[in-house]
């Protein structure tokens, strides 16, 4: 896929975004190994065309793992990316640990089903926990990257970019292709980067269903930009 973007001059600031239990994760021997051999072959990949690379989160058994093997690759790509959950009660630390300088964090809410003592239930505790850890990141030196399609968090996003008085290129947004798509334009005429999600593969079709159907409001969205054409 990279190469195929490297060949039609597309490759340079792409950012992929790797599920590590597509790449060994998972397996009951030597899971973490092959998945962090596998990724930095994908890191490696990257690097040769311009491109960037971020660690996808699953569910909260994978967190340790998932972060352990970013660590790992990190030595070697300081510019691999980190995805926090903020569902997760764990995640205001996790925030506090990679917001460090050159740490790119993409926060988005969660929505694997998660037992409460791990994660929040409630809508309005995971939108209140969203708020708190995007305020670490934002006062941080890292590059946060917001990733929400819920309007009050991204006028939330957009209040902490003044306040902590960043400026366009040290944080972005992100939203899925085919989601709001006059807001990522309306993001993207104010000079801030819009990055859009794309889901690629065999299986992008049933991937993107499934990621409607985590959180019916982007169904909502979805079908007022097919009626709209917006």
């Amino acid at each position: 896929m990279l190469s195929a973007l490297a060949a039609d001059g597309l490759a340079e600031g792409a950012d992929v975004s790797v599920k590590l239990s597509a790449v060994g994760q998972s397996l009951p021997v030597d899971g973490e190994k092959i998945a962090l051999e596998n990724a930095r072959k994908i890191c490696v990949a990257a690097a040769e065309v311009g491109a960037a690379v971020t660690l996808d989160m699953e569910d909260h058994t994978t967190t340790d793992s998932t972060l352990g093997i970013l660590r790992q690759l990190r030595v070697d790509f300081p510019w691999v990316g980190a995805v926090l959950q903020a569902y997760l009660r764990r995640t205001e630390q996790d925030c506090r640990d990679l917001s460090g300088e050159g740490s790119r964090v993409r926060l988005c809410k969660g929505a694997y089903s998660e037992p409460e003592a791990v994660a929040f239930q409630d809508k309005s505790e995971v939108d209140k926990s969203y708020v708190r850890c995007l305020k670490i990141l934002m006062e941080g030196k890292g590059y946060p990257m917001v990733a929400t399609h819920d309007p009050r968090m991204i006028a939330i996003a957009e209040r902490l970019v003044m306040d902590t008085e960043r400026v366009p290129g040290d944080h972005e947004f992100q939203m899925l292709y085919g989601i709001r798509p006059e807001e990522q334009r309306r993001i993207a005429g104010a000079h801030q980067t819009m990055r859009v999600y794309v889901p690629y593969g065999d299986e992008w079709y049933g991937y993107f269903m499934r990621r409607l159907a985590e959180r019916p409001a982007n169904l909502t969205f979805f079908l007022r930009g097919l009626v709209t054409k917006s």
